[in-house]
This record gives C-alpha cells, structure tokens and sequence, in this order.
C-alpha cells in the first residue's frame, strides 16, 4: 500500500525548487522559480513561495524587460533560521551579446518579513584595483549555513580563467565593500572569498584540482574554534591523468577572510583563498564519486558526508566519508541506480532520492528502503531532488505533468 501523493501546485507554469532549502524553517513556505527546465535560468522572471496554510501562492520577486537572454532569476533557498530567501540573479544589463551566463550572475535576497525587500548579496567590481570582498564573475548555488549567518557558493570568473569553477563563501559585515559606478559592477552587504585553490593543469597523482563544486556546510570537529568547514567536490588526476572526483574540505574562518585584503586579487588574476584558508584532501579513491550532478550532504552532528558512487554493476550507490579519518565506504547496495541529488532530513537518519522515476525514502542505519510512489514515465518525469519538510515526516518532489497548454513542473508531497 502506497501513501497517497498530494498535489501542491496546479497553474500552468513551472514549480521548481531549488536542491536544497525550499521548505521555510516555520514548514508554512515552499519557495520555487517559473522554471520548466533546470538550464533555463537566464529566461525566467519570477521567484514565488507557496503558502501551505492556505494553499496559495504568490510572486515575491520579479525581474525587469525579462527576455531569453536575461536577467533571470532561479535556484531560490530559505535561511534555515530567519525567512530570507536567497537566489541566483543575472546580470540587469543581459541582452543577445550579454546573456545571463555562468560568469555575469550573483545573488539576491528577499527577506518576507521586512516588506520583501530585494538586496545584493555579493559585491561585483570589474574596475581594478578590485575592492577587498567583492568578486568579478558568476555566484551560483547559494547554500546557507546551518546557523543563517553565512552563505557557500560556486563561482566561475569572467575576466580570468572563467571556464575553472571554484567554491567560495560569503558573510554579511557591518560596513559592506564599496564598489564604483560601473556597468555590470553590483552593489552588495555581504563579503565574498573564494575558498578553493585549483589549477588549469593539475599533476597527475597529485592533490591539486581543476574544478571545485557541489559543496555543502559540515559541522567542524577542529579544535582551533573554527564552527563549520565547507566540504566540495573536486577533480583530480590519477597516475594516469584519468579525472577522479574527490572530496576536500577546508574551514571556514570569518577572521581570516578580513584579515587578507589581497585575496581579491590583482587585474589578469582570479581571487584566490584567503592566506590561513587552506583546502585539504579529505577522500582517497580509486574510482571517485559518481558523475550523476549531485550535491554533498552532511550528518548534523559533521561526522559523515554522504555523496553518490558507482557500484560494481556502474549504479550509483550512497556512499559516506568519515570526516576524521577520510574513509569512504558504501552505505547502500540498491539493485537500481539512483538518478537524482540526495538530501538528509534533519535527524540525519532518513534520506531521500528519486530511481527509475519513483520516489524513495531510505533509512541510513537500518538500511530500510521504502518506495513513496508508484508513478511510471507515461505519468511524468519526476525531476530534481526530492525535499524533506522540518518535521522530517514529509517529501516534496518535482514532476512533469500535461495540461492544456503543454508540459509543466508541479509540486507534490507525500507523507510516510
């Protein structure tokens, strides 16, 4: 017997939430973008929130002259403590030459509860000498951090190297970083460091990284007083300049990231990580982390990060690193291959994922799984990364569904 799915959205137009943080931390919001196809960022003009007492939803941001080329808006995420919604913004100068792009956007921040008012979060200043906490590219997949008090992100660069992605973070400060009046410079409150070191050409067998990515907040077990670590993926090259994904982690020090004016970098260089900011090897395998786009994610108590790897039958299986000691093992043996990002409630007990188009719950240490859905293609895709609500007791989820003026992503829940 199936719990019975619920239908949370019915308009016409895309409802799609972001990986992670759609849910507000009162359960009363899910927040979602226009968007009918994950790539599509750059044509989408509107993020809304659906309110769950009342069943209704509404805009809360909407772009100006949207067009296919931008700005674009996308990717929204509630602070786990507060109900600001944080989301990726393109550049509003976006036009056919311009377009919204991977190194011309940064983030934005609707708080509901002081009259929705819209501000920047990270600085951007194309005009060297570049200000100290400002960034010159595209800020992408803003995560908060489990006390809502910093944001991670990836970024990629638009004057230097903007084909390399990097990982960074971002921190609100009493006297935000001044940038001038320049077209495609952005005015922000927080201030912004790369985190992550990597290189155009790493050495075979080596720890160095041409791509760091899909990052997620760890509780940090140091005992130097530092509160969380950012924990990425990052691409290495084995003896025999094969890609291995691996897992780094490096911790975050608010201290640190003042204290190195010159981290921005100079004109013809990327920023880089803040001097005492330094990135470690966390996992050392043979194979690596799947290729499936997938997020890390964390146990609350940061002793384990869960991520994605190929079995010996090429399935995609829940695998764990040990945060102090790097160890990697299997954590599922599924006779399927999980298709989407995972996410873990907040006892850290349950996870969730979508495989063969049904939704499933999985239970970490018992390992009991439990299929939530019976759905099949010819009913609609289910796509992106199923949610947990804050009482870790309900699912959301993404499907494609057939109306009357063709395919649309709605929202549905289940209970289990």
């Amino acid at each position: 017997m199936y719990p019975e799915a619920r239908t949370l959205t019915q308009e016409q137009h895309g409802h799609t939430m972001h990986h992670n943080g759609a849910i507000s931390s009162d359960g009363n919001w899910i927040v979602f973008d226009y968007r009918n196809d994950d790539t599509h960022i750059g044509r989408t003009g509107t993020i809304a929130v659906l309110d769950r007492r009342t069943g209704k939803q509404f805009p809360i941001y909407q772009t100006l002259g949207q067009s296919i080329y931008g700005p674009g808006v996308g990717a929204a995420s509630f602070n786990p403590c507060t109900n600001q919604i944080v989301f990726i913004h393109g550049m509003l100068d976006a036009n056919k030459e311009k377009p919204y792009d991977i190194t011309r956007r940064t983030a934005v921040i609707v708080d509901l509860e002081h009259e929705m008012k819209a501000s920047y979060a990270d600085s951007r200043d194309l005009l060297a000498p570049y200000a100290a906490g400002s960034l010159r590219g595209g800020t992408h997949s803003h995560m908060w951090s489990p006390d809502g008090k910093m944001l991670s992100f990836t970024y990629n660069d638009e004057l230097v190297d903007p084909h390399l992605r990097m990982v960074g973070f971002m921190f609100p400060v009493e006297q935000p970083v001044k940038v001038r009046d320049k077209r495609g410079n952005v005015q922000g409150n927080y201030y912004a460091v790369i985190v992550s070191n990597v290189t155009d050409s790493p050495k075979p067998g080596s720890d160095e990284i041409n791509k760091a990515f899909d990052e997620c907040w760890v509780k940090c077990s140091s005992k130097d007083g530092a509160r969380y670590s950012i924990a990425f993926q990052g691409n290495t090259l084995n003896a025999s300049a094969e890609t291995v994904t691996e897992i780094f982690v490096v911790d975050v020090d608010l201290d640190l990231a003042l204290a190195d004016k010159l981290a921005v970098g100079k004109e013809g260089e990327r920023p880089r990580a803040p001097h005492g900011i330094q990135q470690r090897r966390l996992s050392r395998t043979i194979h690596g982390l799947s290729n499936l786009r997938h997020w890390l994610r964390a146990s609350p108590d940061g002793a384990y990060i869960y991520a994605l790897a190929k079995d010996q039958f090429d399935r995609n299986q829940i695998v764990r690193c040990n945060t102090t000691t790097g160890e990697l093992t299997f954590v599922s043996d599924f006779n399927f291959s999980i298709a989407s990002p995972i996410n873990i409630d907040t006892s850290g007990d349950w996870m969730t994922f979508i495989a063969d188009n049904k939704l499933y719950v999985f239970h970490i240490h018992s390992k009991a799984l439990m299929e939530l859905t019976t759905h099949e293609v010819e009913e609609g895709e289910l796509v992106g990364a199923p949610l947990f609500d804050v009482d870790g007791r309900t699912v959301f989820y993404n499907q494609f569904v057939t109306g009357t003026d063709g395919e649309f992503i709605q929202i549905k829940s289940v209970n289990y």
